[in-house]
Order: C-alpha cells, then structure tokens, then sequence
C-alpha cells in the first residue's frame, strides 16, 4: 500500500478541495450521540483549510435509498462538526447542483462546507458517471479521508478519485500505513488473534491469514469449531458442527504455510449464557457434555501472554471469549491489557478493528495503547481477507 497519493507536498491554498469523510455518526432526535468519527476526522479538516484550502466535505449518513428522508439530513452533523472544529461549517443543503454550487463558490480560503446527504441520490452506490461529473464540477482536488467507506466502489469513493486529482486524507493514510506495516511488511513474529461467533463469517479472512502470519490464535465460539475438528467434545458450546471439514481444510493449509494455529487448552464452562452464571474452569479435553465454553481459561491466557512476549507484530480481529458478560470477558480484557503494556513498551507494533473488536478494547481501557485501532469496520475486514478496495486502488500512484 506504499504507492498511494498522499497530501505531502500539495499545495491546496485557493483550491476547492472535495474531501470525502465518514460522518456516518449515531443520531437520535437530531443530535449525534458520538462524535468518535467526527472527532477523528476533526485534525485533517484544520490542517487543510489553515493551508488556505476551500474545504468542501462530502459523507453520507444512513441508508436513505435515493430518497430524501428528514430524520437522515446531515444539517445536525454540520453542527456538531462546527462545535468540534471551533469554527464555522457552511451547509449546502444538497451535494450537487445550484444548491451546492451556491455554497462551494460561497467560500474563501480557509473556509469550510459540508454539502448534504451523498445517499439522497441513488447514484452515489451505483458510482453514476453522472452524477460523479456532478459532484466533479465542485472540486479541483479530491481527498479521500474515509477508509471506512473504501472497500465500496461509489461516485464519492471510487468515481471521484479517477475523475479529480486523488490524494489519501490523513486518516486514510493514517490507516493504510498502519495496515501496511501489519501485515503486507511487517516484523516476524506475526500474530494474529481471529474471535468471534464463527467461522463461516471468516473463511476468507482465515485463508488469508494463515498465509502471513506465523501464529494464527482462534478464540470465541470460532476455537469451538475447530476444537470439534480435532475430536474434542465441546458439549453444548457453541459449535458449527457442518464446517468441521473446513476447520481440517484451514489446518492443511496452515501447515502447508508453517503457521502455527492456537487453540485454548482450557475454558471456563457453564450451564448457561449469563452473566454471572455457575461456572467452572475446565480442561478443554474434559469439558461436560452439559456444558457451555463461553471463555478461554486460565492457562490459555498465560499461553497467550507469554506467546505474544516473543512476536513483533500482532493483528487483532474479534473478542476471545462473551466479553460482554461477566466473568467470561477475562481472557480477552487479559490478553489485552498485556498486548497495550507490551506495545506502550515499544516491544510490539498491535494494530485491531472490527466493531466487536473495538468494543471489547474499549472495554479493556486498552484500546489508546494499542498502535492502531480501526472504526473502519467493513473495509477492515475485507483487507484483512486480503481483498482489493476500489477507494484505496483508485488513489495508487499513476
């Protein structure tokens, strides 16, 4: 990912820059309820328009289906973002035509606009040749600040960046060298620590892994499964039984690759999925017939611990155990904890994203220690799968 466009050395005083950004923020009654992305996106705004930029910001926000839709108008996110960025956001209340022209020639240097719903018009998700003109005729470069949108070939994520000089914003960039440094050239030991529900959501991102990294950790329901490849009883766990072919086929290829797969040597097991539930710690070749796996246990997670002491690098996607229920988010809030002292240390490069995934950090207070964390949700998951992203191949260096 090295050969992409970034904003080094361009100069945007006088330009219109069209930035697409992610303001895709939690609403209720017209106020935003986080302002995570907002905030993020936040710096690059100010770097760009104190550069004497016309900065116009484009982003869409619910799925309003080429519709105008009231509840889903992005008037309160100009609002909050003018709170956030301690200056004055003008809003166009459409993204193209008169309405947006008004706006954008409205502007001088250093000025910012936010322009109105991309998804009020179908042809944003169909990348319209149109429509991406439309949009075209507002800008002289386009910045793309929203890597959480690229794994999508739209009119403002993929259509623009052919249409417009195309730059990486300073999230994205942000976000492709931290990628970048995980996995296409990272440090050996890699790591990788998969969780989650199960496999059949995360063949592909398994395939893809085995081949890169050198320890692949399997946690959550997902280990069940592959646990039940092996002949182990999992009781009543959480068990797709009608993949234990592909967990063996996942096997043969991590050996085939020379990647480790790890798998808990114990759990906490119990009769029921609650918080707080009787429960006991269980060899994992013991566990009762009755019995629910809802963590990994105690020696697993100084397996863990002690493993992660000898990597360099390590990828993050999906909690190790029910993390959202006590006790049984003790192997992940553990494991991560250890990860953030080893990587505030300077002894591990640790990069995580997924919605579960940041939550369970969070959950942990270990997620601002961590080398990178991504909201990008999707995107993530699709280049962790080793997927090609039509918004970041659209920025590469021509």
């Amino acid at each position: 990912m090295a050969d992409f466009n970034t904003l080094d050395g361009v100069n945007v005083a006088g330009k219109r820059v069209l930035l697409r950004a992610d303001l895709n923020v939690p609403m209720k009654d017209g106020v935003v309820g986080d302002t995570t992305r907002i905030d993020r996106t936040v710096p690059g705004l100010i770097e760009l328009a104190d550069a004497g930029a016309k900065l116009v910001v484009i982003t869409h926000f619910g799925r309003p289906k080429g519709q105008r839709v009231a509840e889903m108008s992005l008037k309160p996110v100009a609002d909050a973002l003018a709170k956030q960025l301690g200056r004055p956001v003008k809003f166009a209340d459409d993204c193209i035509g008169d309405a947006a022209a008004s706006v954008v020639n409205s502007l001088e240097n250093g000025e910012i606009a936010l322009l109105e719903n991309l998804r009020y018009h179908a042809e944003e998700e169909k990348n319209d040749p149109a429509f991406v003109a439309e949009l075209a005729k507002l800008g002289d470069v386009y910045v793309n600040d929203a890597f959480s949108c690229a794994h999508r070939a739209h009119a403002s994520t993929e259509g623009l960046a052919r249409a417009l000089p195309a730059y990486a914003g300073r999230l994205m960039q942000a976000e492709l060298e931290a990628l970048g440094n995980a996995l296409e050239a990272p440090k050996h030991p890699v790591m990788a620590i998969v969780g989650g529900a199960k496999i059949s959501t995360k063949l592909d991102l398994l395939g893809n892994l085995v081949a890169k990294v050198d320890q692949l950790v399997i946690g959550g329901g997902m280990a069940n499964t592959f646990l039940a490849a092996k002949g182990v009883n999992v009781g009543k766990s959480l068990c797709e039984h009608d993949l234990l072919e592909t967990a063996r086929e996942i096997f043969k290829k991590a050996d085939a690759a020379n990647c480790e797969i790890v798998l808990p040597v114990d759990g906490l097991v119990a009769k029921e999925f609650a918080a707080n539930a009787p429960h006991d710690v269980s060899d994992i070749n013991d566990v009762a017939s009755d019995g629910m796996i809802l963590d990994a246990g105690p020696e697993t997670i100084v397996d863990l611990n002690k493993r992660l002491e000898s990597c360099e690098t390590l990828v993050w996607n999906g909690p190790l155990g029910a993390f959202e229920i006590t006790p049984f988010d003790t192997a992940t809030v553990s494991v991560a904890q250890h990860a953030a002292k080893l990587t505030k240390a300077g002894k591990l490069l640790s990069v995580a994203g997924g919605g579960d995934t940041v939550a369970a950090l969070r959950h942990a207070d270990s997620d601002q220690d961590f080398s990178y964390v991504s909201t990008a949700g999707g995107a993530f998951l699709e280049w962790l799968e080793g997927k090609t992203l039509p918004g970041v191949a659209a920025l590469r260096a021509k």
